[in-house]
């Protein structure tokens, strides 16, 4: 065999494995990609990491809230279930009991439509303190696969999703002493025990996501 196409035959093998190399990066960048941007939230799972500011330009990170326990709440002041909720203070005075023993709340706005300065009005006009991500691209909605107004998701110390769905089973609000399973919820993982149920139907408005 002559020398020039020993070469040859070395530079295409040589171009064959720089070739395989590339699609197997590429492959392994776009499966880490999915993963980042994969949703909905699942419980057991690590809950997305995310990153969004309040209605006050606050930024909060999932991560500054490593070793403790947090509700999102998702939100829209202009639906009848959510209203319903506030006119009660049931969302204010749980997030207040819960304050107390450690837990963090955060109310989340993904409705497209919403401006800081509404959701600083509903604040003052319901008088509660936690504060309200601005989600108005949906991103953060989307992440944890957010439906309704309100839908509710609990999240353990060391981050796992420990708890997604309805804030209780009274979605008429025609119940005497409904059962919240929120609540609950944190009562079992504040023992040391695992939310029983772990998820339940959320109801409410749907979330008034931006069309993509």
């Amino acid at each position: 065999m002559k020398l020039s196409h020993i070469l040859l035959g070395i530079i295409a093998v040589g171009l064959a494995l720089t070739l395989a190399l590339h699609a197997t990066s590429s492959r392994a960048e776009n499966l880490a990609k999915s993963r980042t941007l994969a949703g909905p939230a699942a419980v057991g799972m690590p809950a997305p990491d995310f990153r969004a500011r309040d209605e006050n330009g606050v930024e909060h990170r999932l991560a500054d809230y490593r070793d403790r326990l947090v509700v999102l709440e998702w939100t829209n002041s202009n639906c009848p279930f959510v209203a319903r909720h506030y006119r009660k203070d049931a969302m204010e005075k749980l997030a207040k009991k819960l304050g107390a023993k450690g837990v963090t709340w955060l109310a989340v706005n993904s409705t497209h439509s919403n401006t800081a300065a509404e959701t600083v009005a509903w604040r003052d006009s319901q008088g509660f303190e936690y504060p309200t991500l601005q989600d108005n691209d949906g991103t953060l909605g989307r992440l944890f696969g957010a439906r309704t107004t309100p839908h509710m998701f609990v999240i353990g110390p060391k981050g796992l999703l420990r708890y997604a769905g309805a804030i209780d089973n009274d979605p008429r609000g025609r119940v005497e002493s409904p059962r919240n399973y929120v609540d609950e919820g944190i009562s079992s993982l504040l023992a040391g025990s695992t939310p029983d149920p772990g998820s339940t139907q959320p109801y409410g408005c749907s979330v008034k996501y931006e069309r993509r």
